[in-house]
């Protein structure tokens, strides 16, 4: 192990280019221990039991407060909804009120309150919030406390899924930097966190169950750990890491894909110079062979995608898609070519500068999409992440079925690039009386940010795990939500 510790040690310090290839030297393991602890490696730094009005979440912090600072309901293993402070809740029939009969959880030195909740729940929905769920909270009317054990909140039209918001961890209810469990955190000297479960009157006397730990550490540090049998499992990882994770010797099977939904592609930064031509947005969407690059990544399932909503979203009848997605490649191409000669400015070759994070992962991304532009004429140069660019990655993956959040990304809050007209929709769609009418308000407010181009969808996100063979309850799922306490019910 002291060899391993000097091996992670040495991996900090290589050049990131070197970085993969040392991993694909000397990852030797199978991933996976038989017995003792489950030890729980995620992308990212040191886990701790943030704010999420105040501050994002990383993998590890996101998994920490799912594991220590449960919300109201949560994620099971598949991504269904089960109880977690609420015991039990009713939803009206008009889907106005939902009502949430808390169970016994408690806080250190006391048990927790409706009124408690409700505190945390209004200042994740408060306009000063950073929470990043607020946008898609606007539904939420009014929350209150009816008892000590009883809370309602009153939205101000009928939500789909709205109960996947409240799962997520950045709902977690959380107070002086405590939760109320199923587990409890204990710091280790080495940044690690230990999980033990809470002792409650329904788990009192019960067998225990193997200790949890888990550590937050980049995803080469994380990989290795994993091909060096020291740890069970590794979350967190997205495209720009994946090469790590097929470093690591082992079975195919213990490289786990979710089919997560949500945002995987590029935003226009501003509308300047030639890119304030719808146009040139245009002509740079239609000139990529999405099939071919969904293939190059590599990943088992990927499937292009030339729309901002995913079908089926909401029940929606059909999303907006471009008309040019009908036409074979070669023709779109020379039609993107014809458009970029008709908006060129003293003709010259244009530039863009796509800002990518500096991942070996990307590179595969970044060379389809150069090779694409090329065929059109238009030079692409890869920047950092940080830097001025004319169009910038987006990877996200959404907390519920919503359409509003796809739509709300690329708002004239959230977006440079905007149509006051589509925020006007979204704002009906909020407050729409029925299903029917909401589903209406989003798909014109789909249509309108179809044609005006802010974004250039490529696939959908890639989230990967790596799963030792004892975890039987792993299941991947549409959120890439993987509570811990899954992995310890299901262990044979």
């Amino acid at each position: 192990m002291a060899a391993a510790l000097r091996w992670r040690e040495m991996v900090t310090r290589f050049p990131p280019a070197l970085r993969l290839l040392a991993a694909i030297v000397l990852l030797a393991g199978c991933g996976g221990k038989e017995t003792g602890p489950i030890s729980i490696s995620a992308v990212g730094g040191e886990p701790r039991i943030a704010n999420p009005n105040r501050e994002g979440l990383d993998p590890p912090s996101a998994t920490l407060l799912e594991a220590a600072a449960q919300g109201l309901v949560r994620f099971d293993a598949g991504g269904e909804i089960e109880p977690a402070l609420a015991q039990r809740w009713i939803v009206s029939d008009d889907g106005l009120r939902y009502t949430f009969r808390l169970g016994k959880a408690r806080w250190r030195g006391g048990r927790i309150t409706a009124e408690q909740v409700v505190a945390r729940l209004r200042a994740a929905t408060a306009p000063g919030s950073r929470n990043p769920l607020r946008p898609v909270l606007g539904a939420v009317d009014e929350i209150v406390a009816m008892t000590d054990d009883v809370l309602e909140i009153s939205l101000k039209s009928p939500r789909p899924n709205f109960l996947q918001l409240l799962a997520q961890p950045e709902m977690a209810i959380v107070r002086g930097g405590e939760g109320s469990g199923p587990y409890q955190a204990e710091r280790q000297p080495d940044g690690a966190v230990r999980l033990v479960p809470v002792q409650t009157e329904q788990n009192e006397g019960a067998d225990s169950s193997p200790p949890l730990l888990l550590r937050g550490e980049s995803a080469a540090l994380a990989a290795a750990r994993f091909g060096e049998r020291q740890a069970d499992l590794v979350l967190g990882g997205t495209l720009g890491d994946l090469p790590l994770a097929r470093a690591v010797r082992m079975p195919t099977a213990q490289l786990r894909f979710d089919p997560a939904l949500g945002l995987f592609g590029l935003a226009f930064a501003a509308p300047e110079g030639a890119f304030a031509r719808m146009e040139t947005r245009q002509a740079l969407a239609m000139a990529i062979d999405r099939p071919a690059l969904a293939a190059a990544l590599g990943v088992p399932g990927l499937q292009a995608r030339q729309s901002l909503l995913p079908p089926g979203i909401e029940g929606l009848a059909q999303v907006s898609a471009p008309a040019w997605i009908r036409d074979p490649l070669p023709a779109r191409q020379a039609r993107a070519a014809a458009l970029l000669r008709d908006a060129g400015e003293g003709g010259g070759r244009l530039i863009v500068r796509v800002a990518l994070p500096d991942s070996v992962g990307y590179r595969p991304l970044f060379a389809r999409l150069r090779r694409d532009w090329a065929a059109v004429g238009v030079e692409a140069v890869r920047v950092s992440a940080g830097a001025a660019a004319d169009l910038r990655l987006v990877d996200e993956v959404a907390p519920a079925g919503l359409a509003s959040w796809y739509l709300r990304r690329f708002s004239c809050e959230a977006s440079r690039i905007c149509d006051p007209a589509a925020d006007e929709m979204m704002a009906a769609a909020r407050i729409a009386p029925d299903a029917g009418t909401r589903r209406g308000l989003l798909a014109n407010a789909d249509r309108i940010l179809a044609g005006l181009g802010p974004f250039i969808p490529l696939t959908a996100p890639v989230r990967w795990s790596l799963v030792a063979p004892r975890l039987t309850g792993f299941r991947p799922n549409a959120f890439g939500r993987h509570p811990i306490g899954e992995l310890v019910r299901a262990q044979p």
